[in-house]
């Protein structure tokens, strides 16, 4: 049987920490938790450990350091297919993205055949996303559509953060040449699956705002995301 692991990335979540693991093990679907907490100081980690004691298949990697969104994921990704995974799950503590939307995801991999699967706000130009204000929506949405003009990638929504990959895309990226740490993060990772010839498939979900905790959203990360663009763009046309 198919090993599916979540990743979820923590800084400061210990008001969603608890909720969200319980959510995601109470699919009908067997997923691993694999939680990679960039040593928050409100105590994450320790909720996370006192979890462990109820939960066998709930696992914690603590990074000495925040180092971005980016670096957690290659972090996970790298122990999951070192312990064996055949699926891997990108997946926000925040309750952004739905726990019950993990199987609709997964089994557009599994069952239907793709080789990595994207928890879409954007699928065929309709917004599907709940208590944002005008500006975060307005350069979200258009934050994608300049990411399919520069790099031509057919993905409506090309910084989603709800992802499930086939053990074989993320084998095949040099995982450590990935540059980029926040929402160019993860632009640059469906960049190189859709360079390699792998098969994706978009869902529709509706991604709704964190209502506990604090936005990591910075200029700096918005920055990353609209210069790397261009750069990735230039590196793929080399290679």
């Amino acid at each position: 049987m198919s090993k599916t692991l979540v990743i979820i990335p923590t800084y400061n979540e210990k008001e969603n920490i608890e909720a969200i693991v319980r959510a995601v093990f109470s699919q009908e679907n067997n997923f691993d938790i694999l939680i990679v907490d960039d040593s928050s100081p409100d105590g994450t980690a320790e909720i996370v450990k006192q979890l462990q004691s109820e939960f066998l298949n709930l696992f914690l990697e603590v990074r000495k350091e925040k180092n971005g969104l980016g670096t957690a994921y290659i972090h996970g990704f790298k122990w999951a297919l070192v312990n064996g995974y055949d699926y891997i799950m990108e997946m926000d503590a925040d309750f952004s993205h739905n726990p019950s939307d993990l199987i609709k995801l997964n089994n557009a991999c599994k069952v239907d055949g793709a080789d990595y699967a994207i928890g879409s706000r954007y699928v065929n130009n309709k917004i599907n996303v709940v208590q944002w204000d005008f500006k975060r929506l307005f350069l979200s949405y258009f934050a994608s559509k300049y990411v399919r003009i520069i790099t031509g990638i057919p993905i409506y929504d090309t910084t989603a953060g709800f992802v499930c990959y086939h053990k074989k895309v993320l084998e095949s990226i040099d995982l450590d040449k990935i540059e980029f740490v926040g929402y160019a993060f993860q632009i640059e990772m469906k960049f190189n699956a859709w360079k390699k010839g792998f098969k994706h498939k978009e869902v529709s979900i509706i991604f709704t705002d964190r209502k506990r905790g604090t936005s990591k959203m910075s200029s700096s990360i918005i920055s990353e995301a609209i210069f790397g663009v261009i750069k990735m763009k230039l590196k793929g046309l080399q290679s």
